[in-house]
């Protein structure tokens, strides 16, 4: 197949890159580099079946021809991060949805297969355990920046499904949780590599709020076999939630990181004020039901927590 992934460049991203790649498939990035890397192309920038493009979707001239000659577009590029989403909204908006739309019109013009990488975040306020995909949202005031992200990427999925019932485009929604593993940087919030970070540094872990709130946490690599399945797979119009059963609290998660790699770090509670901005909401328990996913596709996670622990201070360390 020829493939497009825009954000190619990114951390999951890349990933899926070696891993189309590796499957024999012809493969073009479009990436700004705006939080992603060419270093994190590194293992595939000679082949001979990868291009890349540098730019942004919102501006690139030559992206509905790109879209036309490609079998497959895997949408990746968004504003990531609750660092970023804070401190920049209307990028992450116009980002997001714009960016987004770009491509389902693309697409539309030839009937081209998306799949769009969605988040957990969708799940939004609710009180629920566990999230399956047919669960109500809810989603925090506008008066909260931190929504933004997740408001776009629901309008994201929103737009999928318009585009699915007026034309019968071939898209599908992966919502992902927590996605880890060599390549993600803590630079924009995520917290095992910013754990990992300041413990293989010695410096002390900051655990926002109580640290009571739990997560789930999937290998990049587990994730990149279900983002595959699905664009292998014909589900048009439909929504996976693609996680692990890796569930603990981000208390544990730092005590966790401390203990296994050895390090003298300290432990610091501060405030989500401090951290992000007066009246931060956060989400106390995020954790998926992957029935559907495990059943359609037969997927399910291969790679432990410490096995994630282990390849981020690897990567760090080189």
């Amino acid at each position: 197949m020829r493939c497009l992934v825009t954000g190619g460049a990114g951390f999951i991203g890349s990933h899926l890159v070696d891993s189309l790649i590796l499957a024999g498939h012809h493969v073009t990035v479009v990436d700004d580099l705006s939080t992603g890397s060419l270093s994190n192309l590194n293992s595939v920038k000679n082949n001979p079946q990868f291009d890349f493009i540098e730019g942004d979707i919102l501006e690139l001239s030559e992206l509905g021809y790109l879209v036309s000659k490609s079998d497959m577009v895997y949408h990746l590029a968004a504003a990531v991060g609750v660092n970023l989403v804070v401190q920049d909204p209307v990028r992450t908006i116009v980002t997001n949805v714009h960016g987004t739309e770009k491509i389902l019109k693309a697409a539309s013009k030839n009937g081209t297969r998306v799949l769009l990488t969605s988040t957990s975040e969708v799940y939004g306020k609710s009180d629920r355990d566990v999230f399956s995909e047919n669960d109500d949202l809810l989603i925090g005031p506008p008066t909260h920046s931190r929504w933004s992200y997740a408001c776009s990427k629901l309008l994201d999925e929103f737009y999928c499904m318009a585009f699915y019932r007026a034309s019968k485009l071939p898209v599908v929604i992966a919502r992902l949780f927590n996605t880890v593993g060599p390549r993600q940087t803590g630079r924009y919030g995520m917290v095992v590599p910013r754990f990992v970070e300041k413990a293989l540094k010695g410096e002390p872990l900051h655990v926002y709020g109580t640290g009571e709130q739990t997560r789930c946490f999937c290998h990049v690599y587990d994730t990149v076999r279900a983002l595959k399945k699905l664009g292998e797979s014909d589900f048009s119009g439909e929504v996976f939630n693609i996680g692990s059963e890796l569930n603990c609290s981000i208390l544990q998660l730092a005590e966790m990181i401390v203990s296994r790699l050895k390090s003298g770090s300290s432990i610091e509670n501060i405030s989500y004020d401090e951290a992000y901005e007066p009246g931060f909401e956060d989400m106390m328990h995020r954790f998926p039901n992957t029935a559907k996913v495990e059943e359609k596709l037969g997927w399910g996670t291969e790679h432990s927590l410490e096995k994630i622990i282990d390849d981020v201070a690897d990567y760090f360390r080189e």
